[in-house]
């Protein structure tokens, strides 16, 4: 089912969440196993992402350096196929411009349709980190924009090359990411609205945002989404925080602030485990807050360690 169904049949607000593919050489068997227990929540939806190729430096017995690709975290399209099986809910798989011609983007949907994937997640996707900058592919799209298009296209019976007569139509349900504390890149916040509402013309269907700490910059972006003329469902993401070091790494990563009510309690941690407790409190609060206001979804970040997203989740559904 699409993504917009499941929101429009929903009495309640749902229930998803976001999986990392295991990284290369490690079994699916023990990522399967460790989502199983939020399956009770019954979410109708989970994302699945795609991570692109990057670049390793093979230093060689005569000093010279060889660039050597390697993807780390491969099997998107396998983990969907696994957990459609599995679980019988719907798999989102994420679709990148980085890392992608747009050849290598028409036959990954082709693959999709073939088992049974009707949603996909279009995403620029970030640069290398051997890189400062993020550059598309050649032939390649540049823009979340422009692959968004490209899906819509496929949805009407275009492919690139072939001829569109009777070709087979896609029906991806297009989804695409929201920034409520704006995209880093993006100058102003009027001006990343500029480019998710081009998303939206070109054809995406709902909208997923970014983590966030603090509920009310996720109102006021909401808002200001609507005033810009978008009407799409707004799913806000949620990220417990569970370790010491991800009190710094979020919001360098991600471009996030923390409330300072939030900072207060979490500079009183010593450990791991004391961080986890005040990350899943907070999440708790946030999602009751974002249930009462009528939110369609709830969408959270599991990194793939569902422990910290099953505790919020007894608490709320």
């Amino acid at each position: 089912m699409k993504i917009t169904d499941h929101l429009k049949n929903a009495t309640n607000t749902l229930f998803s969440f976001e999986i990392l593919p295991p990284l290369k050489g490690q079994s699916l068997k023990e990522l399967l196993e460790g989502i199983e227990p939020l399956m009770e929540f019954k979410p109708p939806f989970v994302d699945v992402t795609y991570h692109r190729e990057e670049f390793i430096y093979k230093k060689h017995p005569n000093g010279l350096l060889e660039k050597v690709s390697t993807k780390k975290r491969p099997g998107t399209v396998g983990i969907c196929a696994a957990i459609m099986s599995r679980f019988q809910v719907d798999a989102v798989p994420h679709i990148l411009c980085g890392g992608f011609s747009k050849e290598e983007t028409e036959n990954a949907l082709i693959d999709l349709n073939f088992i049974g994937v009707e949603n996909v997640l279009a995403l620029r996707g970030d640069a290398p980190k051997s890189e400062g900058r993020f550059t598309p592919e050649s032939n390649g799209h540049g823009y979340a924009s422009e692959l968004v298009e490209q899906i819509v296209r496929m949805n009407h019976g275009h492919y690139l090359h072939e001829e569109t007569e009777n070709s087979f139509h896609t029906d991806f349900c297009v989804g695409v990411s929201g920034y409520p504390e704006k995209h880093f890149e993006a100058p102003s916040m009027k001006f990343d609205l500029k480019y998710l509402k081009e998303k939206i013309d070109k054809g995406a269907e709902y909208i997923v945002t970014q983590m966030f700490f603090d509920n009310q910059k996720f109102f006021d972006y909401v808002q200001r989404v609507r005033e810009a003329g978008i009407d799409v469902p707004i799913i806000p993401g949620i990220k417990p925080i569970t370790t010491l070091g991800q009190i710094t790494m979020l919001p360098r990563t991600f471009f996030l602030d923390f409330p300072d009510d939030l900072m207060d309690e979490l500079e009183k941690c010593k450990t791991n485990s004391d961080v986890k407790n005040v990350g899943i409190e907070w999440a708790i609060q946030q999602s009751k807050e974002l249930i009462v206001a009528g939110v369609p979804s709830l969408h959270f970040y599991t990194m793939s360690k569902a422990e910290a997203t099953y505790k919020i989740a007894k608490e709320i559904f």
